[in-house]
C-alpha cells in the first residue's frame, strides 16, 4: 500500500489513532467534468464573494495554495499551509465528530476526498473538496480565526457525546453518501431523511457534543461577521455554496447576534438556514467558546461529569485532583448523600495516565478487565491523602509493607497490604497498590483478593471528565473508522466519452490555441449525444467569447439561452454567460 499523504512538520504531530482516517487523495479519479465543476464554482464565488466575504477570504485562497482553475492537490496545499502552521489531509466524507475536532486541535484541516457532482453544483449536504478546501482553508490565513479554530478543536474533541449523537452522525453520513450517488433512488433518500428526522426528534437531553456541533455549524460552517445589518461571510458552508451565499444575505434570513444561545439552536443540513448568527469579530467567537467550555464536565468534573461519561457509553477520561487520569468506558459511580462521587468504575480496557502520559505498567492490557477506585478523604481525617507528608502517611498507617484499613468518608472500605505507591511531580501520592485487598461498600464487594493486585487512584475530588483518552498514542484507536464508504461512481462509456470532450476543451483553453473547427465538432456532439450538458457548452462559449467568429459564438450563446427554460440550471447558465462576457479568462 502506497503512502497515504506527504507529511510535514504539522502532520508529524498527529496522534497515530487519527492517521487511520487519512486517505491518499484520489486525484486521478477526478474526471474532467469534475475539474470543470470546481472551476465554475470557484469563478462564480470569486466574482460574488469578493464583495460579501470577509476580507481574509480572497487573499487567503493563495495563502492556502488554492487556484481557480483546478482541484487542489493535498501535497501542494501542505507545502503552502505549513508556512502558517497548518496542514490538510484527505478523508472519506464525514468522520466522527470527536475525531474531526481533534484534527482541528492539531492545526489540521480535514478535507473530503470527493467532489460534488454537476447535479449538485450549487450545494451538497456531503462534505466535498470544494466545501473543505475552498471554504475552510482560506479563512485560516487570518491568525485570530485560525487560533479560534484550533481552540475549538481542542475543546470540542473533549465534549462528551450521547449514544444518540453517534446514531445521528451515522444517519447523516449515510444520507450524504447516497445523495451524491446518481444511482440512488428517490425513495432511498426519503427514507434516509425520515430516519434523521426520527432520530432528531428523540435525542433526549442535549449532550455537550450537541452544543459543540451547533456552535460549529453556526460559526465555522454558517457564520457571518461584522455589522448585523451588513455582515460579511466567513462560514465555509456559505463560502462554498454558490446558491446559499446569495440567499443568506437577503432579508428572508434572520440575522441574530452570536452568543452562547447558538449552542441550543439545531439545524437541518438538507435545507437553507432560516436564521444565521453574526459575530462582531473573531475575538468574540473565542469569548463565547470559553463561556461554553465553562459549562462542560471538562472543567467542572464531579458526579455529573462521570454520569455523562456513563450515559455516553463511549471511551472517556476522569481526572482526579492529584492529576491522575483514568481512561476507559465508565459503567458505574457511587455517590453520597451530598451528591459527591465516592467510587467510580470502568469496564474493559482501561489505562492510567498523568498529565496525558500513560503511567508505566498501567496500560489497557494490564487493566484489561476494568478499573475501580474510591474518591475523597478518609473518614475522620480532614487532611486528604494526597496532601499528607511522609510523617502523616506513617502516622495513619499508609506505607509500604503495612496492612492497612482505609475507611473513606463515602463509606468505601479498603483493606489490604500496601505494596507500593506512585507520586506526581509535586511529590503527592497519586496511586497506591495493595495485595490481599478487599474493597467493600456496605454489603457490596467491589474488589476481591482473588482478583489480584488492587490499584487505588488517589484524589479528593474529580476535577475533570471528558471524551476520549488521556494518552491516545499509547492507548490506540478510540474512534471507529466508518464502515460505510463513500460510493465510487462508475461511469458508462458514453459518460467517459463526454469527459474526453471536457478534456479537449480544457487543453485548448490552457494552451490558448483556439481551434474553432474542433470546437464546432465538439458542440455538434454535445447537441446530438449530450443535450442536457450545459457546463461544457458554457466552457466553449467562454473560449469563443475572446477569440472566435461572431457567427459560431452567437450560435453557442443561443443554445445556452434556449436552456433557460430549465429552472434547475437557468441561473447557473445566466451567471456563466455574464462571467464570460466580462472576459475574466486569462487567455
Amino acid at each position: 500500500m502506497g503512502q497515504k499523504y506527504m507529511s510535514n512538520s504539522v502532520l508529524e504531530k498527529l496522534p497515530y489513532h487519527l492517521r487511520d482516517f487519512i486517505l491518499k487523495q484520489p486525484y486521478d479519479e477526478y474526471t474532467w467534468q469534475n475539474q470543470a465543476v470546481w472551476r465554475y464554482v470557484m469563478r462564480k464565488n470569486m466574482d460574488y464573494l469578493s464583495e460579501v466575504a470577509h476580507e481574509s477570504y480572497i487573499p487567503g485562497l493563495a495563502k492556502a495554495g488554492i487556484s481557480v482553475d483546478e482541484i487542489p492537490r493535498m501535497e501542494g496545499m501542505n507545502r503552502i499551509l505549513k508556512d502558517i502552521g497548518w496542514a490538510a489531509v484527505s478523508v472519506d466524507g464525514f468522520i466522527p465528530p470527536n475525531a474531526f475536532m481533534e484534527f482541528q486541535a492539531y492545526n489540521t484541516l480535514v478535507i473530503a476526498a470527493d467532489i460534488r457532482t454537476i447535479d449538485h453544483i450549487e450545494y451538497t449536504p456531503a462534505p466535498d473538496i470544494i466545501h473543505e478546501a475552498a471554504g475552510h482553508a482560506p479563512i485560516i490565513a487570518n491568525p485570530e480565526y485560525a487560533e479560534y479554530l484550533r481552540r475549538f478543536g481542542e475543546i470540542g474533541s473533549k465534549a462528551i457525546s450521547s449514544a444518540k449523537d453517534f446514531e445521528l452522525y451515522e444517519a447523516i453520513r449515510h444520507l450524504s453518501i447516497i445523495k451524491e450517488d446518481p444511482k440512488t433512488k428517490a425513495e432511498q433518500v426519503s427514507q434516509a431523511e425520515e430516519q434523521i428526522a426520527h432520530i432528531t426528534a428523540h435525542m433526549g437531553t442535549p449532550s455537550e457534543m450537541a452544543g459543540i456541533r451547533n456552535m460549529h455549524w453556526w460559526t465555522v460552517e454558517y457564520g457571518l461577521i461584522g455589522d448585523i445589518d451588513n455582515p460579511k461571510i466567513y462560514g465555509a458552508g456559505l463560502l462554498s455554496s454558490i446558491g446559499e451565499s446569495k440567499w443568506c444575505m437577503g432579508d428572508q434570513v434572520k440575522k441574530i447576534p452570536y452568543s452562547i444561545d447558538a449552542s441550543r439552536v439545531e439545524f437541518d443540513i438538507t435545507k437553507p438556514q432560516p436564521q444565521l448568527f453574526v459575530t462582531p469579530d473573531f475575538a468574540h467567537l473565542s469569548f463565547v467558546l470559553e463561556e461554553y467550555a465553562n459549562t462542560m464536565a471538562l472543567r467542572s468534573g464531579g458526579l455529573k461529569g462521570v454520569e455523562k461519561l456513563i450515559e455516553s457509553m463511549n471511551l472517556g477520561t476522569v481526572e482526579l485532583s492529584t492529576g491522575i487520569q483514568i481512561s476507559g468506558k465508565f459503567i458505574d459511580v457511587i455517590s453520597d448523600e451530598r451528591m459527591r462521587p465516592v467510587y467510580l468504575k470502568t469496564k474493559g480496557p482501561t489505562a492510567l495516565a498523568y498529565k496525558n502520559k500513560e503511567l508505566i505498567g498501567h496500560d489497557k492490557k494490564y487493566h484489561k478487565d476494568g478499573f475501580g477506585s474510591p474518591v475523597g478523604k478518609l473518614k475522620g481525617i480532614n487532611l486528604p491523602i494526597e496532601n499528607m507528608s511522609p510523617t502523616d502517611l506513617e502516622a495513619y498507617g499508609i506505607y509500604e509493607g503495612r496492612k492497612t484499613r482505609l475507611l473513606f468518608e463515602g463509606g468505601i472500605l479498603v483493606e489490604g497490604e500496601i505494596i507500593t505507591g506512585k507520586r506526581n511531580l509535586q511529590g503527592k501520592i497519586i496511586l497506591i497498590s495493595l495485595k490481599n485487598c478487599t474493597v467493600t461498600y456496605k454489603d457490596q464487594v467491589l474488589f476481591h483478593p482473588s482478583w489480584g493486585t488492587y490499584d487505588m487512584a488517589i484524589g479528593e475530588s474529580i476535577i475533570s471528565a471528558f471524551s476520549g483518552i488521556a494518552d491516545p498514542n499509547a492507548f490506540g484507536q478510540q474512534f471507529e473508522v466508518p464502515k460505510e464508504k463513500t460510493h465510487k461512481i462508475s461511469y458508462s462509456k458514453k459518460e467517459e466519452a463526454l469527459f474526453k470532450l471536457y478534456e479537449k476543451v480544457r487543453m485548448m483553453r490552457a494552451s490558448q490555441k483556439v481551434n474553432e473547427e474542433v470546437l464546432e465538432n465538439i458542440f455538434g456532439q454535445l447537441l446530438k449525444n449530450y443535450p442536457d450538458d450545459w457546463l461544457l457548452v458554457l466552457e466553449i462559449y467562454e473560449i469563443l467569447n475572446s477569440k472566435s467568429s461572431t457567427g459560431f459564438r452567437n450560435k453557442v450563446r443561443s443554445h445556452l439561452e434556449e436552456s433557460y427554460h430549465n429552472e434547475h440550471v437557468n441561473q447557473l447558465i445566466k451567471d456563466g454567460i455574464r462571467l464570460a462576457d466580462q472576459d475574466t479568462l486569462n487567455l
